[in-house]
């Protein structure tokens, strides 16, 4: 075999059936042998390298499988740079396949097209594993080794290198099985301590992250013993179905954050909870977390819990209610409290409108793909999310820009559900380009771009804080539908809530293609209060 046919081999044997991909050079062999592995794995080709790296990150987050793209090196590997850091950010398993410069001449700063220095060094700063192929037989266990590191501890993108003189290099590839990562053991005596103060608290409160995100059954069981509320912000929102009135967002998070006597940690980082709103001796702190070393990272917690979340709060369910006390229902409370948060968000009623449309429209189980924009800063606080998987945020990095080519590979990674992509005028032309991808490969992803001339965050931010000195905030844009339409795209134009329910019905009825809905939108009021919360505690 060929290099490159024994890691499409190893990609295939791990579950892999998509390539994400921008063809060149450095990489013809493996091209090649994806054509040949065609009725196994598709290839699936975008318009620049950013578009494919974006694309095996919405696959991956849409679908919790680890996901793969191909980009040459150097000026390929670094358009796709964004998306490698935002999956790492986002725990997201993207394996990022980079050609080389030839194997003897790494290093030696000839100038070869595409030559990067210490390209490998780059990328181990990027992922959370990373390596080179160095010959044929070398792939399977490469592959192997990138899968397992993906999905041991906290998940995330790993990296593989090929020189461009390596990938049709022949030779003798002994077969590597899929080796899944082994289990950690559960601490038992954590599990008990953990039950303990839980059983005790007289005011608990759960935090999700993106690691609740298998785990929801797990987690709807324990806040309904213990009557928690649950907050899942942005990467947890979903864990808990926002139907259920222990299920809260960020300002009554904060609100309970004051008053809780012990805060449950699952799979989140607790970073500003904890940096922002507050700590003191009168707060005990539980995490679970896949990475041994995120417990500790802030402050050292009551009790520490290492692993997967689902097999521990699993266990956490049996060793419980030996310990747990009485509880009443907290059901008309949450109620009542909701119903004041409501009041006091309907300040951000032009967005909270559209939402609603948005909500009314796409399925229970369709999935809503979040942009750095203005509906997209309300929406994480005001949109109901009722399964996981369903609201996909960029998590720390929270790049501008992110949302449509991460829809795309999310609506090709999941064709059975509808996927909505909202976007500003100014983070959609940061990919609209992948449009022609979309319809190349006949995705049917709906995006709304709610178009305000601006990238309207800054603007207000200038006008605010910095006595309406605007600079670099306003823009020049396209008529959005007749672009969309010059790519063949379906699209429309929506000037109200209502119209826009309209048009997101006809949207998703389209199965065979994209469809493109511009939102004329004005000045929007700020979330920033309800966001910036202040400390509340220490």
């Amino acid at each position: 075999m060929t290099t490159a046919e024994a890691t499409v081999a190893a990609l295939i044997a791990h579950g892999v059936d998509t390539m994400y991909a921008l063809p060149g050079i450095h990489n013809d062999h493996l091209f090649d042998a994806l054509f040949h592995a065609a009725d196994r794995i598709r290839t699936v080709h975008a318009r620049h390298e950013q578009g494919a790296a974006y694309m095996a990150l919405g696959a991956a987050l849409a679908t919790g499988r680890p996901q793969a793209y191909a980009v040459v090196p150097g000026p390929g590997l670094l358009n796709t740079a964004a998306a490698l850091l935002t999956a790492y950010g986002m725990n997201a398993p993207v394996l990022a396949l980079i050609g080389q410069i030839p194997q003897a001449e790494i290093g030696r700063g000839f100038g070869h097209l595409h030559e990067i220095r210490d390209q490998a060094g780059i990328l181990a700063r990027l992922v959370d594993f990373s390596a080179r192929i160095r010959a044929p037989h070398e792939a399977p266990a490469r592959v192997a080794a990138a899968m397992r590191a993906m999905r041991t501890g906290r998940p995330g993108p790993a990296a593989l290198e090929c020189a461009i003189d390596l990938w049709g290099r022949r030779g003798a590839v002994p077969p590597v099985a899929p080796a899944e990562p082994e289990p950690v053991p559960i601490d038992e005596d954590a599990v008990r301590a953990a039950a303990k103060r839980l059983g005790a608290s007289a005011r608990p409160l759960i935090v999700c992250g993106g690691g609740a995100q298998d785990a929801s059954e797990e987690v709807t069981a324990l806040s309904a013993m213990l009557q928690a509320p649950v907050l899942g912000y942005r990467r947890g929102r979903g864990v808990l179905d926002s139907r259920d009135p222990l299920s809260v967002t960020l300002p009554l998070a904060h609100e309970l954050w004051a008053e809780a006597d012990v805060v449950l940690g699952i799979g989140t980082r607790l970073h500003v909870p904890q940096a922002v709103w507050g700590l003191d001796d009168d707060l005990a702190v539980i995490r679970i977390d896949a990475d041994p070393e995120e417990p500790e990272r802030f402050r050292r917690p009551a009790v520490a819990l290492v692993g997967d979340a689902k097999p521990i709060l699993q266990r956490l369910l049996e060793v419980l209610p030996g310990h747990n006390r009485a509880r009443p229902s907290r059901r008309e409370e949450m109620l009542e409290r909701q119903a004041k948060w409501r009041m006091r968000l309907s300040k951000l009623a032009p967005q909270i409108a559209f939402l609603e449309a948005l909500r009314a429209e796409l399925p229970e189980d369709g999935i809503y793909i979040d942009e750095v924009t203005q509906i997209g800063f309300a929406a994480r606080l005001a949109f109901p999310v009722y399964k996981p998987r369903t609201f996909l945020s960029p998590g720390y990095q929270d790049n501008l820009g992110w949302g449509f080519a991460t829809a795309l590979g999310a609506q090709h990674a999941r064709p059975d559900v509808p996927v909505v992509s909202i976007a500003g005028d100014g983070g959609f032309l940061y990919t609209a380009n992948e449009l022609a991808t979309a319809m190349r490969h006949r995705i049917p992803l709906v995006t709304v771009v709610f178009a305000d001339g601006a990238f309207g965050n800054v603007r207000r931010i200038q006008e605010e804080a910095y006595g309406n000195r605007l600079i670099a905030s306003d823009l020049a844009n396209p008529d959005f539908v007749r672009f969309a339409e010059s790519f063949g795209a379906a699209a429309e134009r929506a000037r109200t809530p209502d119209e826009l329910r309209g048009a997101l019905r006809r949207g998703f009825a389209r199965r065979d293609g994209p469809t493109v809905i511009e939102v004329p939108v004005g000045p929007m009021p700020s979330p920033w209060e309800f966001i910036m919360l202040p400390r509340v505690r220490g």
